[in-house]
């Protein structure tokens, strides 16, 4: 009669196995919910620059784009150094894609939406 010594190597692959098979708990933080009963939706950079510019009715640049969200609650900057660049680069890709292009550019550095 012999028994079987198992190794550390092989100890240590089956404590592995054994986490890697229980069931993982999902613990999302809820969302707050409006007084209709739906979930809040943050707007990103993107969609809050579209809004403060359709109630701004001219053009504006991105530095003002920025304030003005942060300013309305709309948007605000998770801990980013350079915002107003990285909204300046977003609206840059978009304005390349011709005729399907939210934004349009009015001037070095000014911004508006594009006629649809």
């Amino acid at each position: 009669m012999t028994t079987k010594k198992t190794t550390a190597k092989q100890a240590r692959k089956t404590n592995a196995n054994a986490k890697a098979t229980k069931p993982a708990t999902n613990k999302m933080p809820s969302k707050k919910a409006t007084p209709s009963g739906q979930p809040t939706k943050k707007l990103s950079q993107f969609q809050a620059a579209i809004q403060v510019l359709a109630e701004a009715g001219e053009p504006m640049n991105c530095r003002a784009m920025v304030e003005a969200m942060t300013a309305k609650g709309l948007w605000a900057s998770p801990a980013g150094k350079t915002p107003d660049a990285t909204l300046y680069a977003s609206i840059l890709r978009d304005t390349r894609k011709g005729n399907d292009a939210t934004f349009a550019k009015a001037d070095r550095g000014l911004f508006t939406l594009a006629a649809k």
